[in-house]
């Protein structure tokens, strides 16, 4: 009995240590993630490590060279060049070829002529794709123009009962009241009137994420005084922009626009790190305003490498796309199995140190009884020889 004790106690020993061993590896990468949830930056180190493995890992250079590839077949060097920051910054090794390919594509990109062009796109149609037509579309809309001729169109489309973009109208007019703000301060409210005006342009070019589209739509609803916009749309004019200036300034509620001006700031600050296309990037995969202003951390963080953080991450560069009980049940198996292993060797050493007792005793009964038996043949032997000497 005691000794099937003991074997039982010796395979809880066993099946605890090779359960532990088994999910050591989950349960620490788990941990790792659950500490980082709080720290964007932190948590794409994090995710980044378990979807690329080590940095000399074939693995990890293929999807960097893949990756970078793509890049430069969609014409988006910018994008290309995050990926080789990302190289460098993890130490991925990635071939010459490919690097003076990307330096040159880059090169091309910023030439004279081409970010002249891409200004020119910016500050006529007002849509936002890189740093150079950013520029071009804050430019028109810092001097009104762009807001102003956003307002209008779709204030005529509102007015005539026709489809509205009731979103691009209330952004437009919220520009229209920050951009006074932005003159007052001398420039200091500049990153607010960049991220309106790309939060403004992703919905245009529909590379706002839904989730973000309705809570914006929320908010640009509450800051906005829907009857008194109308009656300013009815009469907008470019031929007159200071009136239409002026009544739709008259529609807005700057007491309410508390979070729409938070998360403006948060999407300008993601644009001064990682470039326009790294916050449109960043505004077609968020969810909320919690969201961006998590991406602008991580873009203060990892700078030009966000876009390629992005690209491979998803809304996983910016929080815990598994569930956070998930992840604590790998942390708890593994306490369990060490609890285990603990429980299974006090109760091997328990009946082992028992085992030994019980043989300690035995053996000591067994001397003593040997003993015994030798005292009693001694005496018999004693009785015996008397009673000869007697008879004789």
């Amino acid at each position: 009995m005691t000794r099937r004790r003991i074997i039982l106690a010796l395979a809880g020993v066993a099946f605890s240590a090779a359960a532990f061993a088994m999910l050591l590896p989950k349960a620490r990468r788990a941990l790792e993630v659950l500490m980082a949830q709080d720290d964007p930056a932190r948590l794409s180190d994090v995710q980044l490590g378990k979807t690329l493995g080590p940095a000399d890992a074939p693995q990890a250079s293929a999807v960097v060279e893949q990756n970078i590839t793509q890049a430069l077949h969609a014409n988006d060097a910018d994008l290309a060049n995050s990926f080789v920051a990302l190289a460098g910054d993890k130490n991925i090794p990635i071939s010459k070829t490919t690097s003076d390919e990307v330096a040159a594509a880059v090169a091309a990109d910023q030439s004279t002529v081409s970010m002249a062009k891409k200004f020119a796109s910016g500050l006529v149609t007002g849509e936002v794709d890189d740093a150079a037509s950013l520029t071009g579309t804050v430019a028109g809309d810092l001097f009104v123009f762009g807001d102003t001729r956003d307002v209008i169109r779709e204030g005529k489309h509102l007015v005539m009962g026709e489809n509205v973009d009731r979103l691009v109208l209330g952004l437009a007019s919220a520009g229209i009241a920050v951009t006074a703000a932005t003159y007052v301060s001398a420039g200091g409210a500049a990153p607010l009137r960049a991220g309106l005006s790309m939060v403004k342009d992703a919905r245009k070019v529909g590379r706002l994420g839904a989730g973000l589209t309705e809570w914006t739509g929320r908010a640009v609803r509450d800051v906005i005084d829907t009857p008194v916009l109308q009656q300013a749309v009815a009469s907008a004019s470019l031929a007159h922009p200071s009136q239409t200036v002026g009544a739709v300034k008259a529609a807005f509620k700057a007491e309410k626009a508390g979070a729409l001006v938070r998360l403006a700031k948060d999407v300008g600050r993601v644009g001064e790190k990682a470039g326009a296309k790294g916050a449109l990037d960043v505004l077609r995969i968020s969810d909320g305003p919690k969201d961006v202003a998590r991406a602008a951390r991580l873009a203060e963080s990892k700078g030009s490498q966000t876009r390629a953080i992005v690209k491979i991450l998803g809304r996983g560069a910016l929080l815990l796309t598994a569930g956070a009980f998930n992840l604590a049940w790998w942390v708890f198996g593994a306490l369990l199995a060490v609890v285990g292993f603990l429980f299974s060797i006090k109760a091997t050493t328990e009946r082992l140190t028992l085992s030994w007792i019980q043989r300690a005793k035995l053996k000591r009964a067994r001397r003593e009884l040997a003993a015994r038996e030798r005292e009693l043949a001694n005496l018999a032997q004693g009785d015996m020889t008397a009673a000869q000497g007697r008879a004789a």
